[in-house]
C-alpha cells in the first residue's frame, strides 16, 4: 500500500484546516437561524441554495456528469452531508444551545475514521479504536449529566447527525480521489435538491420567511460556506492526505465552535461542557497519536489522485 508524497500530505493537512474552520461555524450560525426560520427550512433549504450555486458553476466549467459508476456514492454523500447531518442538527439545535451539540459533534473525526475504514479501505490500529471508545464515553457522560440522569432527544438527533456525516465525509473524501473535491459536493448537492423542494415548501408555508437579519445571516453562512465552499477544501482536503489520517483535524471544531458560540450568541460555556468538550479532543487527539506510532501498516491504502 502506497502512502500519500510529502508535499500532498501537507497540502491535505492544510485544506482540512480550512474545511474545518467553514465548519466549525455551522452550529452557531443554524442555532442563529432555527427558532425562526425552522429546522427544515434551515436544515434542508439551504442544501437548496447551494445547488443552485451548484448548478450555476457546473455549467460554467462546462462540467459532464460522472460516470454511472459514481452515483451511488454520490447518493450516499447526499443523503449524509446534504440531508442528514443538516436536517437533524439544525432540529436539534431547536432544543440545545449550539456550544452543547459541539461536544456531541465533536465525534465526527472517530466517526469520519470509522466510515474510513469501512468505505475507503483504510486500516488504524487498535490504539486508535481504544481513544474513539473513550470520547464516545465521554459524549455519553456528558448527554447524561445535561440531561437529568439521561440524554435528551436532541442528543440522539445529533449523534445520528453525526454518523450521516462520518459516512458523507468518508464517500465523500473517497470519490474526490476520482472526482475532485467540488464536484463531489456540487453533484451530490444537484442530486438531493429534487427532493428537498417540497418539504422546505411545506416548512416556509408554516413558519414564513420573516426572520431578523442575523438569522438570515446565519442562514446565509451555513447555505453559502458550511454546505458549498466549505466542502471544496474539505473534500479535496481527504482526497489528498487520507481520510481518516485528515478527518483528525476535526478535533479542533469543537473547541473552535464553542468560541464563536460564546462570541456570536452569547451562550454562557460552563464548566462541565468546557470538561466534555476537551476530554473529546484529548480522545480524538490519542487516535492522531495512535495513527501515527502504527506506522506504514497503517497508511491509507491509496494514493490520492490529483484532480481538477
Amino acid at each position: 500500500m502506497r502512502t500519500p508524497a510529502r508535499g500532498d500530505l501537507r497540502a491535505g493537512y492544510l485544506l482540512g484546516f480550512l474545511g474545518v474552520l467553514a465548519f466549525s461555524v455551522t452550529l452557531p450560525a443554524t442555532r442563529a437561524a432555527v427558532p425562526e426560520l425552522g429546522g427544515t427550512t434551515v436544515g434542508l433549504g439551504r442544501a437548496i441554495v447551494a445547488a443552485l450555486l451548484a448548478a450555476a458553476l457546473l455549467v460554467a466549467r462546462r462540467e459532464r456528469p460522472p460516470g454511472r459508476r459514481y452515483w451511488g456514492g454520490l447518493a450516499i454523500v447526499a443523503l449524509g452531508v446534504v440531508i442528514g447531518f443538516p436536517l437533524l442538527s439544525a432540529i436539534a439545535l431547536e432544543f440545545v444551545p449550539a456550544s452543547h451539540g459541539a461536544v456531541v459533534v465533536g465525534l465526527l473525526p472517530a466517526m469520519t475514521a470509522v466510515m474510513a475504514v469501512a468505505r475507503g479501505g483504510e486500516r488504524p490500529p487498535l490504539a486508535f479504536w481504544l481513544a474513539c471508545l473513550a470520547g464516545v464515553v465521554a459524549v455519553l457522560i456528558f448527554a447524561a449529566v445535561q440531561g437529568a440522569g439521561r440524554p435528551q432527544a436532541a442528543d440522539l438527533l445529533l449523534l445520528v447527525a453525526v454518523l450521516a456525516a462520518g459516512i458523507g465525509y468518508a464517500e465523500g473524501g473517497k470519490l474526490s480521489r476520482d472526482l475532485g473535491g467540488w464536484q463531489v459536493i456540487c453533484w451530490a448537492l444537484l442530486l438531493a435538491a429534487p427532493l428537498l423542494v417540497v418539504p422546505v415548501g411545506l416548512s416556509i408555508a408554516r413558519h414564513g420567511l420573516s426572520a431578523s437579519s442575523g438569522a438570515w445571516l446565519g442562514f446565509a453562512y451555513v447555505a453559502v460556506v458550511s454546505m458549498f465552499l466549505g466542502f471544496f477544501a474539505w473534500y479535496r482536503g481527504l482526497a489528498l492526505g487520507g481520510i481518516a489520517r485528515v478527518g483528525q483535524m476535526q478535533l479542533l471544531q469543537p473547541v473552535l465552535t464553542l468560541i464563536w458560540a460564546a462570541l456570536f450568541l452569547g451562550e454562557a460555556i460552563d464548566l462541565p461542557t468546557a470538561l466534555a468538550a476537551l476530554l473529546v479532543v484529548a480522545s480524538v487527539a490519542l487516535t492522531r497519536l495512535s495513527w501515527r506510532a502504527g506506522g506504514d501498516a497503517h497508511r491509507p491504502g491509496r494514493e490520492a489522485r490529483t484532480a481538477a
